[in-house]
């Protein structure tokens, strides 16, 4: 009996033996990104906080598309793991989600970072690791930085500053409005397209008569847009995401200021109508073709792709689509593209990135470069005006 026991005992210990090295196995080098059927990819966006105007939809178009793909047979067979993290429109969470996926989940590749500053704070953990991450945010400091610091791993899906604001000072030169006030947010969103406005206003005749900034809490801006006003310009530029910007239109509107407006793209979508209510009517604004995609021409190459994506969307959540989610469906694709011709080696996939050229997505249609990882110019954007409550191209 003693001996049976023994026996017994001997084989479980071996039977557990064994279990470690199967796990040891599963966790190693050839399995870093999620084993070989699986191939993880992490994302971050602010599906809470101030930036959730813009994150909430980023965070459910990625998992709307994954879904997608796994319901067809995944990526070349290997199904996707996604691994989200809401950073709550926070810069130390984002950074923490950034470490965490790297060094904890293991993941292929990030998608994500819907606010600038989260995303630039998420750049060295991506660049350090070398692992690719692909941006939905908007300045071109991710991709461009002036100090000339490395950004071979980081790439971005939204037209950079030194892409839209070309498009609104040629807008404001071909209607004749050379004096103007400028208002920005006081965070990097705003600060970086202030920066890219003073280096290029004088090569369109335009002369900033007022600038100022507003903080992105801001409910009351009466104050500040009572100088604007006496500065007497011929139209104001108010730079900032959908929460903020709303209240200093909506006290435009209230101080009797009768001057077009022309906003930033971050107030592209229905919420920001929703808070801004009549004050909204004439607001003008670049935007990618998302928001408009009925009024474009059926021979408009974008066209089919993006109302397979807005009806998708609807249909799943009941919400109109926006461009900021369009931004993660760019993102998202593109990096699929990348692995489906590239594999699951990193540095591939990077190069696969690098490469890639007349890719057709909800932003525009893409070309990157050694030198270009935005992959967008003025052509991707059209001027968008805000007619009774709704988007339509601006004449």
């Amino acid at each position: 009996m003693k001996k049976f026991v023994s026996l017994i005992i001997l084989m479980l210990f071996l039977s557990m033996l064994a279990a470690c090295g199967n796990s040891e196995s599963a966790g190693g080098k050839n399995n870093d990104s999620g084993g070989s059927d699986v191939i993880k990819i992490g994302a971050i966006y602010s599906a809470s906080g101030g930036g959730a105007p813009l994150g909430k939809s980023q965070m459910e178009t990625v998992k709307m598309l994954v879904e997608q793909v796994n319901e067809n047979d995944g990526i070349d067979g290997k199904k996707i793991e996604l691994i989200a993290y809401d950073d709550k429109s926070d810069q130390n969470e984002a950074v923490l989600s950034m470490k965490k996926l790297i060094e904890q989940d293991k993941v292929l590749a990030v998608v994500g970072g819907t606010l600038s500053g989260n995303a630039l704070a998420m750049v060295p953990l991506a660049e350090k690791s070398k692992t690719p991450f692909i941006a939905s945010a908007t300045s071109k400091q991710i991709v461009k930085p002036d100090d000339n610091s490395s950004r071979e791993w980081i790439f971005k899906t939204t037209q950079s500053d030194d892409v839209v604001i070309p498009k609104i000072l040629a807008y404001l030169k071909e209607k004749n409005l050379t004096k103007i006030a400028w208002l920005n947010v006081a965070n990097q969103y705003g600060t970086s397209a202030h920066e890219e406005f003073n280096r290029l206003k004088g090569e369109y005749g335009i002369e900033a008569v007022i600038e100022e900034e507003f903080e992105a809490t801001v409910d009351d801006a009466k104050a500040m847009l009572t100088r604007v006003k006496k500065s007497n310009p011929q139209a104001i530029i108010v730079w900032g995401t959908a929460q903020e910007s709303s209240v200093i239109t909506k006290n435009l509107h209230q101080l009797g200021m009768k001057l077009p407006i022309i906003e930033s793209q971050g107030i592209g979508t229905k919420e920001f109508i929703e808070l801004t209510g009549e004050a909204a009517e004439g607001v003008i604004f670049p935007a990618g073709r998302l928001i408009v995609a009925e009024q474009l021409p059926d021979n408009d190459p974008q066209k089919e792709t993006l109302i397979k994506y807005k009806e998708d969307f609807k249909a799943k959540f009941n919400y109109d689509a926006n461009t900021f989610g369009g931004h993660t469906w760019d993102a998202f694709y593109l990096l699929v593209n990348a692995i489906e011709k590239a594999g699951t080696d990193k540095e591939k996939i990077r190069e696969q990135l690098e490469n890639t050229k007349n890719f057709v997505g909800i932003s525009g249609i893409f070309n990157f470069s050694k030198d270009n990882h935005t992959g967008l110019d003025e052509s991707s954007l059209v001027m968008v005006q805000i007619k009774d409550g709704k988007f339509v191209i601006a004449e």
